[in-house]
């Protein structure tokens, strides 16, 4: 029964940490347009439409009655929270509207942008409308340009500036390729010299644009020595960050801690992605719609999603990740097994992470 198998996800949190028993967000991409055309972008053409904000509007309070739902039927405190990106969030003339109604549903808000529309204004406008935001880096100036276009570190960095003039949290992040791992500790430097709390770390996913990139991908020793990198930079005043099961996982594993994941790949476990026409999915890197918004409940999709409880299986899993002993707290980037495994001709979500070096 649908309900069973949500209550037996939802329970996890119950022998996790802390942290993770309150865990759930959806990253919400309000627009696909972009003033930016960067190399390694993920998306393709752009979808047509953009849900308006009255409908904006009525998935946040969906969101906020499910999460309560749960918090009343299995006795879990959540503190659920959106992450709202593009395309380029700023692109929307009615941002600071939907930022303020996320917020006034007690939403934990965080925005995702490429940081060169942010100016004075706009900086001070976020200023207690969001609880964070993450500006892209790829590198040093030379090295940024190259990947998103001609000026764009400058106008980025004074976007930063701006933010942490007026006490906006702001993090750094950067989706490591050959184009830029040797740049790790300038990045680093960077932020210590743009005064953000963090500096998280992605990998690359070949697809939409970045497919093209597919070259440009680390080999397993590379993934390994980036991240063992960051580690030894976490001692620093900047925080590090990174939402990659393989960076997490560096931290020390579990013994095999059994078939409920409950950290990790964060697809079907601890959260979902809107695109801007409502389509729901499961990540926004794995391009595989699960339904729609404008038509399908959050709650029946998150529960009852084929999909979702796939991901969720550990014997569904194929090759050395369904026998990893780290499958309940890693699974590897799933968005990653699909857009190597497409690019054979599969596109099998369910397949070994190729860069997986545990």
């Amino acid at each position: 029964m649908p309900e069973v198998k949500e209550l037996k996800r939802l329970a996890v949190a119950g022998s996790a940490t802390e942290k993770l028993e309150k865990e759930f967000f959806v990253q919400w991409h309000l627009t696909e347009r972009c003033n930016l055309a960067c190399r390694h972008c993920y998306q393709k053409a752009g979808r047509p439409g953009e849900m308006d904000f009255f409908g904006v509007r009525e998935v946040a309070g969906e969101v906020s009655n499910m999460v309560k739902s749960w918090a009343e039927t299995y006795a879990i405190s959540f503190s659920p929270s959106f992450t709202v990106t593009g395309g380029e969030p700023f692109l929307r003339p009615d941002i600071f509207d939907i930022l303020r109604v996320l917020k006034r549903q007690r939403f934990e808000v965080y925005l995702l942008t490429n940081g060169t529309l942010v100016d004075a204004d706009r900086a001070r406008r976020l200023y207690g409308l969001v609880d964070g935001v993450q500006i892209s880096i790829e590198g040093p100036q030379a090295v940024h340009d190259a990947v998103r276009g001609k000026g764009a570190f400058l106008k980025a960095c004074r976007g930063a500036e701006e933010l942490v003039r007026r006490h906006v949290p702001v993090s750094l992040n950067t989706t490591l390729s050959r184009l830029n791992v040797a740049y790790v500790g300038d990045i680093f430097a960077l932020g210590l010299v743009l005064g953000v709390r963090k500096v998280g770390f992605s990998r690359l996913v070949p697809y939409g644009r970045g497919e093209a990139l597919m070259s440009e991908m680390l080999t397993r020793g590379q993934v390994r020595d980036a991240y063992a990198q960051v580690r030894r930079f976490n001692a620093g005043p900047v925080e590090t960050s990174t939402g990659d099961p393989l960076g997490s996982s560096m931290k020390g594993g579990f013994d095999d801690a059994g078939d409920i994941a409950f950290a990790g790949c964060a697809a079907g476990v601890s959260g979902l992605t809107l695109l801007s026409d409502g389509t729901i999915m499961p990540c926004r890197r794995l391009p595989v719609p699960l339904g729609n918004v404008r038509t399908d409940s959050l709650r029946e999709v998150w529960t009852a999603s084929p999909l979702l409880n796939q991901l969720r299986e550990r014997k569904e899993y194929t090759g050395r990740c369904g026998r990893c002993r780290r499958w309940a707290e890693c699974r590897g980037c799933r968005a990653i097994a699909y857009a190597c495994s497409a690019s054979t001709g599969t596109g099998d979500y369910l397949a070994d992470d190729p860069q997986c070096f545990l």
